[in-house]
């Protein structure tokens, strides 16, 4: 009898994302996402304020006599306070009803009311005419079984995982606007574990839906360490995106309080002007050509020269720099264009950022294809403040640069998208502490990473290129061209042949359109 292999089961998000994705139905991604998510973080507030109502209604030890209505209890305790026609029992009672949007927006209105944190931050979408009242029920019915016989608490982190993935997924179904309020996860979490955010202020200008925050919290826990030794602070042009970002901390329970809007962004407005941050883990949008430059001539943060009008690049990087604390480091990404350009002075700020403020402590070569929204090449820069004799120059390595071209590594997941292994981001990262400490374990290694002193990089006139520096791997030395150009020769081919394959199916297909 011949043996039926077991049938692996989808975990939980996929499921769900199947599941509300079929729901969706003519409703556009970047509309149905806040309809989703806002439901999402709707039920997250709800469970964990029904948990303490049912601590307090039952009044066991320090809860003994305290009024399960009484609102200051929940503020004692960090909960959101949940008025009674908001609470997810009595949506789930309405689900069937066809105004059920209504009763959604009342909730959330009612929701921003009685907690001030929260006001301006919930999306009032749900009664809009091209939402089927029929799919929004179901897909309450659906957000509702998240979760479903665990404990509330354990609940919480059920959701926050699920409104990650669901994050992701729609940056995705989205495309190039999803990299406006995404990153992928394997950059935020090669960023984090280079960086290392255990005690101290957390600092992202550009935060969008504020994974860099998320991921910070993630590594702390997972390390031992303790929550309430790291405090964030964001900023966010975009209100959506910031409301979002709000959403996502608020359901992993990190304090958001410092995380801020304005329409104006952190160039015209910056809503952190005296911060000075341990760490700064940011995603700046690239090459930005209309960032306000001319209005913002002899700003106090251009120490190492003006940046260009017509890029923000290097103007992201002077304002990352003016926000580091004495002892303060910086990873962020930037455009691979920002490690070579001499455009409009902008090689003379890199030159500067290396020579006078002995800033740049490493670069990292990232592969294509890891973006949502680009295709444009990109590069990790880590700035450090601990190399400036200024501070002490206690840095083991203050004199070098450490180069590390990634390019090679990474798996695809689909056609168009890449992404790095957690055996990558460990490669990386630990070749990173490696160097940093003076122990005497770091070694360069021909094609992947190469420690340089900064006086061979003024010789290549600041030039920031990894592949300049690490040279080719020892195995490309055996190269054999004429099996390479056989195989390429054979795979393209392959490619014709499958093209001219389609051309026909489409001439075919065309052919049976009656008009």
């Amino acid at each position: 009898m011949a043996k039926t292999k077991a049938v692996k089961e989808e975990p939980l998000e996929k499921q769900l994302w199947k599941a509300a994705d079929k729901l969706r139905k003519n409703i556009d991604a970047a509309e149905y996402k806040h309809v989703v998510l806002g439901l999402m973080f709707l039920k997250y507030i709800s469970d964990a304020f029904e948990e303490l109502h049912d601590r307090l209604k039952s009044g066991e030890g320090d809860l003994a006599g305290a009024d399960p209505e009484d609102k200051d209890e929940y503020n004692a305790e960090n909960v959101f306070f949940v008025p009674t026609e908001s609470r997810w029992s009595h949506l789930v009672a309405q689900a069937k009803q066809p105004d059920i949007g209504t009763y959604v927006d009342a909730a959330m209105d009612a929701i921003e009311k009685e907690n001030p944190s929260l006001k301006g931050v919930l999306p009032k979408v749900y009664a809009r005419q091209n939402l089927d009242p029929t799919s929004l029920g179901e897909l309450i019915d659906l957000i509702g079984n998240i979760a479903l016989g665990d404990a509330k608490a354990r609940s919480a982190d059920v959701l926050g995982h699920v409104f990650e993935y669901f994050l992701g997924e729609f940056a995705l179904a989205e495309g190039k606007q999803g990299g406006q309020f995404y990153t992928p996860r394997s950059i935020v979490e090669l960023l984090v574990n280079m960086l290392e955010p255990y005690k101290g202020r957390v600092f992202d200008p550009c935060c969008g839906s504020g994974g860099m925050f998320v991921q910070s919290e993630k590594f702390v826990e997972e390390h031992q360490g303790r929550i309430n030794d790291i405090s964030i602070y964001g900023q966010e042009s975009n209100q959506t995106t910031w409301r979002l970002a709000k959403m996502n901390l608020a359901i992993r329970g990190i304090d958001s309080s410092q995380v801020k809007w304005n329409n104006e962004g952190s160039f015209l407005n910056d809503a952190h002007k005296d911060l000075k941050a341990d760490f700064i883990i940011a995603n700046p949008p690239f090459n930005v050509s209309d960032w306000s430059g001319e209005q913002l001539r002899g700003d106090a943060r251009w120490q190492y020269g003006t940046p260009p009008a017509g890029n923000a690049n290097f103007a992201w990087l002077q304002h990352f720099v003016y926000h580091l604390s004495p002892t303060g480091i910086a990873g962020v990404v930037l455009a691979k264009g920002a490690l070579t350009s001499k455009t409009s002075g902008e090689g003379d700020i890199r030159k500067k950022l290396i020579a006078e403020g002995n800033l740049i402590d490493c670069i990292v070569n990232l592969p294509g294809k890891l973006f949502l929204n680009t295709q444009i090449p990109a590069g990790l820069w880590f700035m450090n403040r601990t190399r400036s004799t200024q501070n002490g120059g206690n840095h083991p390595r203050k004199n070098q640069i450490l180069f590390i071209d990634a390019r090679n590594l990474g798996h695809l997941i689909n056609r168009r998208t890449l992404e790095l292994t957690h055996e990558d981001i460990q490669q990386i990262a630990s070749t990173y502490h490696a160097w940093r400490t003076d122990e005497g374990s770091y070694e360069d290694i021909k094609g992947f990473c190469a420690s340089v002193p900064v006086e061979r990089v003024a010789e290549l006139d600041y030039v920031l290129t990894p592949g300049r520096y690490v040279g080719l791997p020892d195995e490309a030395d055996d190269f054999n061209f004429p099996e390479r150009f056989a195989a390429l020769k054979a795979k393209f081919e392959a490619q014709l042949q499958e093209e001219a394959a389609l051309n026909q199916a489409i001439v075919e297909s065309l052919a049976r359109v009656k008009l």
